[in-house]
Order: structure tokens, then C-alpha cells, then sequence
């Protein structure tokens, strides 16, 4: 029998310590540490024969084309790297209710479609609400075989039985193992779930989904070693006021990572959207100030987003900066540069910043648009309707390169406009047809983007 000892873990983060602690110092949750027992592993817990596997030359490594499997859903095939490979370990994360369970039951059902046997662990619901589920999205996988357990292994046990092609397991938080002694959903019994489900998955060559829950900060709940055992990381984004889910993927040692899919959520379940520059546009004004075009990149993908901001007399003794989909503090540096470097008197006002359509855009290259839409709604006045922004801002008030230059204004093209203001150290990086094709301003300050937008 395995020995244990007795841990105090966090069950945000999963950061172990010897001793209780009102306070997670890693997290700096209140109330999250909580009294576990360790499994100290033997040396015959996964023991393998010394002989059976020997050290080869790196040039010796014979290297198979694997076949993937695809869903049929062109956004879910690209995120996995064009298709599932045989034997991968994928871990799906998202808010509650945001649509893991009806985008998994849809990829299901197109590989049972394709002639695969898949295997659905109904963790969390009952055989019989999955079941309503996939009425309820038109699903007909007859095929489809549901086992209602969490005991890894019974789940194990059946998994040799029925040898599947392919396992969905929902969710990982509530599969759990005898000699664990901790409750389903701890430290503990997540790592201990997602290690057996890592060697089922390599050594009998099945493909396991398994859906996780996540933190009040959208991280994956369980210890991070759970995303360092999979092969590819999927997070589910998005609003559930909103009818837009975006998946994201940000591991995936089978393709490319960054990459995003945009799915509208319908009475049928979800559908893709195949461009999503003009999702986002289709609300936008052209009388409104505040607002700024943006061309972002996410993974190979060009998206033309609106940032809208709004600033208003001061409420409180201190003013607010709010932001919804960028970071809060990256907003208070583009703030400060309008302070600083042109002058414009924000102490005395209140600043909101959002991205429209529940977008959450990370890198640096949307900072001029941001800027030029706070500027705008400062001063009362509408920017150019034809008229597209990108640029990083420095301290200094300099306007540094981006990259993809040309993929960027391409979509800008593609949607219609014709104007765009970009850093002065991309314009070598155009070509004849973009130049011709669009009228580029070259800055290199942010002052010269304010005087060319707001000229009088």
C-alpha cells in the first residue's frame, strides 16, 4: 500500500505547503487551503522493464506521418494542429455555462459520423441529460456509447473492454481514485486523474478529451501540472450574454499555438463564423466618438476589432479606469502618455475602455487605437469612418513597429477601408500593391497621429 502524508493544498492554484495558512501565497486566495493526504508514488507504480526500451541516436529516430482525424468543424481542425492525432491528451477549459459540453457533444458526434467508436464519461450529468443534450442539438450518433462513472478504475476497466478510438471525459474534477484519500476535485485527485488518463491515452493509443473547470481568475482549476501533462490546452472565452464564444488554444505540441476559433452560439448549437471581422464591425456608428479600428492578430487569424472608450467628468474623489477586454494596466500607461506627452488633463476625469464584442486582445499593437479612441471621446470628436490604427506606444511617446504589417492592412482592405495610420518603421516593410491600394501615414510620435486626426 502507497504511504501518505498529511499536505495542505490549495484548491485554486495547487500550491502545496506543510502547513495551514489562511492565505494562499501564491494566489493570495482567502480560505483555499485545505487539509490533504499526499500518495508517496513506489518504485513499482509504473515500473517498466529496463530492457524493454533502449537509448537511440537522435539521427536513428524514425519519424511516421500520423494520420489525423478530422470533426468536420474547419476552426476546432486548426486548433488541433489540422486534426486529432491518435493518442493525444487534450484538456478543454471554460467559465460555466459558457458551451464546453455543446461544443464537445458536436465534435462527438462528427467523429461517430466518421466511422469512430468514442466513448462519453458522463461525470457531471446523467446519461439521461446528456442524452436531452444531443436531442436537443439534432445529434443522431446512434453509435455514441455513454458510461455514467467517475471510479478511474471502472472507467479504466471499461476503456479495455470497449477499446474506443476516442474517450471524452466530463469533467476531470469529478473522476476519482480509491487510494487517493481526498475528496474528488482536490489537488490530489486531479493530478492522480489526469496521470492515469495521460498513460491510458500513450499506451493504448486513444485520443481523451477531458473538459476542466476553471478558477475566479479563468485559469484552469487543479495544479498547473495538469496543463504540463496534456498535449494541447483549449480555453472556451467569451460572455454568456453575448451569442460569441471564441476558443483559444496556448499549448499544443501538434500545430501552432495562439491560434482562435470563433463560434455564434444558436438554438442548434454552435456554428463557426467564417469571418469574423465583419461579426464585430456590424454594430459599429460612424457618428460616435470614442471609437477606433483596430487591425489584431490571433494565432494566423486578422481580425478588425472597434475599441470604444468613454470619458466622462470625475464621479469620486479618485478617478476610475475600467477596461474590459485589455489589460487594466496597460491602460493606465497610454493614459499617462496623453497626460505627459500632450497634455490632455485626465486626473479630473473618469476613463472606460472596452473591447466591442467580448474580445480579449493581449498584444502590444493595439495600444494606438486605444489611445486615439480615448483622445477621441475626449475631445467630442469622431474619428475617420474609413480609418484603421496600429502601433505600439512607448513611454517616450514613440510609435514602434508591428509585426504582420501586411496581413493586417490586407484585411483592412478586404473590409473596406481606406485609410490607416501605422508606425514609420513598417512602412519599409510594404509592398507596392498595399501602397497603392490603401493611403498609409507613416508616424513616428503620437503626437503627429493627434494633430493628423484632430487638425484644427
Amino acid at each position: 500500500m502507497a504511504k501518505t502524508k498529511v499536505i495542505w493544498s490549495c484548491q485554486e492554484c495547487g500550491h502545496s505547503q506543510t502547513k495551514w495558512s489562511g492565505q494562499c501565497p501564491v494566489c493570495e486566495n482567502w480560505n483555499t487551503i485545505q487539509e490533504e493526504k499526499q500518495v508517496k508514488e513506489l518504485p513499482s507504480r509504473f515500473h517498466s522493464n529496463p530492457e524493454a526500451k533502449k537509448a537511440v541516436r537522435l539521427a536513428d529516430v524514425k519519424i511516421n506521418d500520423q494520420e489525423r482525424v478530422l470533426s468536420n468543424i474547419k476552426a476546432f481542425d486548426r486548433l488541433l494542429g489540422h486534426g486529432l492525432v491518435a493518442g493525444s491528451l487534450i484538456l478543454l477549459g471554460g467559465d460555466p455555462g459558457i458551451g464546453k459540453s455543446t461544443l464537445i457533444m458536436q465534435v462527438t458526434a462528427n467523429y461517430v459520423d466518421a466511422g469512430l467508436k468514442v466513448l462519453y464519461i458522463c461525470g457531471e450529468e446523467s446519461m439521461e441529460q446528456v442524452s436531452l443534450r444531443a436531442q436537443r442539438l439534432s445529434i443522431q450518433a446512434e453509435n455514441l456509447l455513454l458510461l455514467g462513472e467517475t471510479n478511474i478504475e471502472a472507467i479504466k476497466v471499461q476503456i479495455e473492454n470497449i477499446k474506443p478510438d476516442i474517450v471524452i471525459v466530463d469533467s476531470v474534477q469529478v473522476v476519482y481514485k480509491n487510494d487517493v484519500p481526498s475528496l474528488p476535485g482536490s489537488v490530489s485527485q486531479i493530478r492522480e486523474a489526469a496521470t492515469e488518463m495521460m498513460y491510458i491515452a500513450k499506451n493504448l493509443s486513444i485520443s481523451i478529451f477531458m473538459i476542466g473547470h476553471v478558477t475566479k481568475s479563468g485559469e484552469i482549476a487543479g495544479p498547473r501540472v495538469l496543463e504540463h501533462l496534456v498535449d494541447t490546452v483549449l480555453y472556451f472565452e467569451g460572455d454568456r450574454q453575448h451569442h460569441y464564444r471564441i476558443l483559444r488554444v496556448v499549448k499544443n505540441r501538434f500545430g501552432p499555438c495562439d491560434e482562435i476559433g470563433i463560434f455564434q452560439m444558436k438554438s442548434s448549437g454552435l456554428q463557426e463564423v467564417e469571418n469574423p471581422s465583419e461579426v464585430f464591425l456590424d454594430q459599429r456608428k460612424s457618428t460616435v466618438e470614442g471609437s477606433a479600428i483596430i487591425p489584431t492578430i490571433e494565432g494566423s487569424c486578422p481580425i478588425l476589432v472597434e475599441v470604444q472608450a468613454l470619458v466622462t467628468s470625475l464621479a469620486y474623489s479618485s478617478p476610475t479606469r475600467k477596461s474590459s477586454g485589455l489589460d487594466t494596466n496597460r491602460l493606465a500607461l497610454l493614459i499617462a502618455v496623453l497626460e505627459k506627452r500632450l497634455g490632455y488633463s485626465l486626473m479630473q476625469s473618469d476613463v472606460f475602455v472596452s473591447i466591442a464584442g467580448g474580445m480579449r486582445i493581449r498584444e502590444p499593437a493595439i495600444d494606438l487605437g486605444v489611445l486615439m479612441a480615448i483622445a477621441s471621446s475626449y475631445r467630442e470628436r469622431p474619428l475617420n469612418f474609413s480609418q484603421v490604427f496600429l502601433g505600439e506606444i512607448g513611454l517616450a511617446g514613440d510609435i514602434r513597429r508591428v509585426s504582420n504589417i501586411e496581413k493586417r492592412l490586407k484585411e483592412a482592405m478586404r473590409m473596406g477601408f481606406k485609410d490607416a495610420i501605422i508606425p514609420k518603421r513598417n512602412l519599409k516593410d510594404l509592398s507596392e500593391e498595399i501602397l497603392n491600394s490603401i493611403q498609409i501615414h507613416a508616424i513616428e510620435f503620437v503626437d503627429e497621429a493627434i494633430q493628423h486626426c484632430f487638425r484644427d
